[in-house]
Formats: structure tokens, C-alpha cells, sequence
């Protein structure tokens, strides 16, 4: 296990070295498309006379569980360094259309993608019952807070529009997720749950990880406050990362949503009122670091991922048609929640087509996918999933700046 560890960190530090030097992308897309060229080179070779070569690097491939490596612990890591960086006071003014598209929004694109994948699929000659279509909906829905973080992070946004997307993307995954479990118990138990159990199951996973998160952020908030060096700090975020996220699954809350509260804790009240200039400086170098290798390590398997999956041109076609309908699916829940607020506030123009653009999907929607049961279904959704990622990361990914900018300058 330590040698496969050892072997992914060092192939991701060479992809992010060869982007950096030689082609220049934003470093998470960047490393994603290093390691998609990187597959496509091993098929290659195993083609031209190295037979082998893409069995054994797929060999290592099939020995990381993604769904658990990446929903059971990276994301709690990159959720918690995001939110160390949100104002709270920020996300409260916008409490309203952050709360709208993370909920409501989720629900309504679960179903509009749902039944357009199976109009799709029908029109494919792909028989995929209508479940299978609401499952890849629901994981498909949610915008990925990695991807949009890191493509942010050089758009020049205005606040009302970087507050939004990010508060959004930060918690729409626990509502995904709560969806998700609830139509694939639906294909395991074959019944349909009541809505008195599928509300239950809502509140344990999300108030749950909200209140979970809420009582370890501020238990650690009031340990980072009597002391003052900052290497016990630093130490008490990530044990609090480290130990909060399995708690998390030992209660059956929501470890993300719970990661996302605690962090805009330490964040807010934490780097206000218990942190000196040293232990933030040292705070937000350690975290910084952290979050920049697990988005490498995240994009490069994403990339690697290619290898594992049966492609042919129909996936691609069906593919390029679903990335099409999550895009149009995006613009019908953002624009009425928009359109709804103006009532009641004043909201810069162009906020619907930056929304709609920055709405990214990435290793979340991935990870979904690979938690499907064993099938054709699972091998034809997942093949979906990875197209539709790479086309959002690869065409939203490295234009969503200048749709910003473009905005930007309009009066």
C-alpha cells in the first residue's frame, strides 16, 4: 500500500512539474490533462510494442477505491481548506440564492437530467431503466467545489458572483449525496422509501453534519484559543479534519457538509479571535499546500481514470449530447432563483451566465459514479460521467475567467 501511495505521489509531482514548465494550464486542469495524455501515451505503447504495460498501470489502478478515497477523505480535506478562506459574513448576505441552488436547485436538475439521459439513452438504443437515469442525475447535479474553487481562484469575479458559486458548490454535495443514497437504496431494497424515512434520512445526513460540525469547529476553535504556538494550531485543524471525518461516518451524518461548517469556524472566528499573525501566516501556508497537492493528486486520477473505462463512439456522442443537457439544466435552476431575487435585491447583471458557465462537475460526480452496483448500467453511467466531467472541467474550466471578465466590463 505505502509502495502505491508512494508511486501516485511521485507521478502527480512529475505531472504537475511538466505542466508547470511546459504547457502552462491552470494547475488542477493542467495535471488533469497531463495524466489524460499519460493514459492515452501507455495505450499507445502497449499498441506499438510494449504489451503489459497498460495491464500493470491499470492493475495499480484497480487497487485505489476512488469512491472512498475521495468521499470518505480528500473531500473533507479540500472542503475544509475552501472554507477557511469564505467570509462568513459574506455568505450570510447571500444566504438566499446559495440556500436556493444548493437545495432546490439540486432536486430540480436531478430530475430535468434524469429524464432528458433517458430520452437520450432511448435514443442511443440503450435500454436504461428510468432510476438508473434519476441516479446519474443526482450525482451529475451538484457543481464540484474543487474544480470551481481552483478556476476562480484566477477570475477576477465580483463578490456577489465568487460568494455564490462558491458558498453553492460548497454545500450542494450534501444535498446530492442525501439524493443519491435515497434512489440507490430505491434499486437495492426494490421499494420505494416513505417520505416520513426519506426526510429522516435528509435530516441525519445534513442538519446532522451541519450541528456535528458546528459543535467540533468550535470545541476546536476554543483549543486553538487558550493556546499560543502555532504548531499545536496547526495540529489541532487537522486532527479536528482527521478525526471529525470519521466520526462522521461512525454517526451517519454528512462528513462534508460537517468539514464546510468547521471551516468556516476556524476560518471566521477562529483566525479573528484565537490566531496571531505567525499562526495564521503558518495556517494558511499549511493549508494552501494541502489543498494544492490533494487537487493534483484528485485531477490526476481523474485523468488516469481513462483507463479503466470501456469507451467507444456512441459513449462519446451520447456523452457530448448529456454535457449539452446538464449545461441547459444548469441555466433553468440558476435563472429562475436569479430572476425570483431580483424582487428582493439588487443583483449585477450577467450573474445568470456565470453562474450557468461556472457551474463545473468534477471528481464528486466521479466518485458517485463508481459507488454504483456492478453492471451494464454502472459501466454505461460511469463512461457518461467521465465525459461529461472532462468537457465541463476542459471547456468551462479554462474559459469560465473570461466569461468573468467579459462580464466584468459590461456597465
Amino acid at each position: 500500500m505505502l509502495e502505491l501511495v508512494a508511486a501516485f505521489i511521485c507521478l502527480t509531482t512529475l505531472l504537475t512539474y511538466v505542466n508547470y514548465r511546459f504547457i502552462g494550464l491552470p494547475p488542477a486542469i493542467g495535471v488533469m490533462v497531463t495524466a489524460l495524455l499519460f493514459s492515452l501515451m501507455l495505450q499507445g505503447l502497449s499498441l506499438i510494442g510494449f504489451p503489459g504495460l497498460e495491464e500493470r498501470v491499470e492493475g495499480l489502478m484497480n487497487q485505489i477505491d476512488f469512491n472512498d478515497l475521495l468521499m470518505h477523505w480528500m473531500l473533507s480535506f479540500l472542503l475544509f481548506a475552501g472554507a477557511l478562506h469564505v467570509n462568513l459574513a459574506d455568505l450570510r448576505s447571500y444566504r438566499w440564492p446559495i440556500g436556493l441552488l444548493a437545495t432546490l436547485g439540486v432536486l430540480i436538475a436531478t430530475v430535468v437530467i434524469g429524464y432528458l439521459a433517458h430520452w437520450v439513452f432511448a435514443l442511443f438504443g440503450w435500454n436504461v431503466p428510468l432510476i438508473y437515469c434519476l441516479l446519474f442525475g443526482a450525482l451529475i447535479s451538484p457543481t464540484d467545489p474543487i474544480a470551481v474553487l481552483g478556476a476562480l481562484r484566477t477570475a477576477n469575479a465580483s463578490k456577489p458572483l465568487k460568494t455564490t458559486i462558491v458558498g453553492e458548490s460548497l454545500f450542494n454535495d450534501g444535498t446530492a449525496v442525501v439524493v443519491f443514497t435515497v434512489l440507490l437504496g430505491i434499486i437495492q431494497l426494490g421499494e420505494t422509501p416513505s417520505v416520513a424515512d426519506t426526510a429522516i434520512l435528509f435530516a441525519r445526513e445534513a442538519i446532522g453534519g451541519i450541528v456535528f460540525g458546528g459543535l467540533i469547529g468550535y470545541a476546536t476553535y476554543r483549543m486553538i484559543k487558550s493556546v499560543e504556538q502555532y504548531q499545536v494550531e496547526v495540529m489541532l485543524t487537522l486532527a479536528l479534519v482527521i478525526g471529525g471525518s470519521a466520526m462522521c461516518y461512525e454517526l451517519h451524518v454528512s462528513a462534508p457538509i460537517a468539514m464546510v461548517v468547521a471551516g468556516l469556524i476556524i476560518g471566521n472566528l477562529g483566525r479573528n479571535l484565537a490566531m496571531n499573525d505567525m499562526t495564521r501566516r503558518y495556517m494558511d501556508g499549511f493549508w494552501e499546500l494541502i489543498d494544492d497537492m490533494l487537487n493534483a493528486l484528485l485531477f490526476a486520477l481523474i485523468g488516469l481514470e481513462l483507463l479503466l473505462l470501456p469507451f467507444n463512439w456512441l459513449h462519446l456522442a451520447a456523452g457530448g449530447v448529456l454535457a449539452i443537457a446538464v449545461l441547459a439544466s444548469r441555466l433553468l435552476t440558476v435563472a429562475p432563483a436569479i430572476v425570483l431575487l431580483r424582487r428582493w435585491r439588487s443583483v449585477p447583471q450577467g450573474t445568470i451566465r456565470v453562474l450557468t458557465w461556472g457551474g463545473l462537475r468534477g471528481g464528486v460526480s466521479v466518485a458517485l459514479a463508481l459507488s454504483l452496483p456492478q453492471g451494464d448500467e454502472r459501466d454505461l453511467l460511469l463512461s457518461i460521467t467521465y465525459i461529461v466531467v472532462l468537457s465541463s472541467i476542459l471547456v468551462q474550466g479554462l474559459t469560465v475567467g473570461k466569461v468573468v471578465r467579459k462580464v466584468s466590463t459590461q456597465p
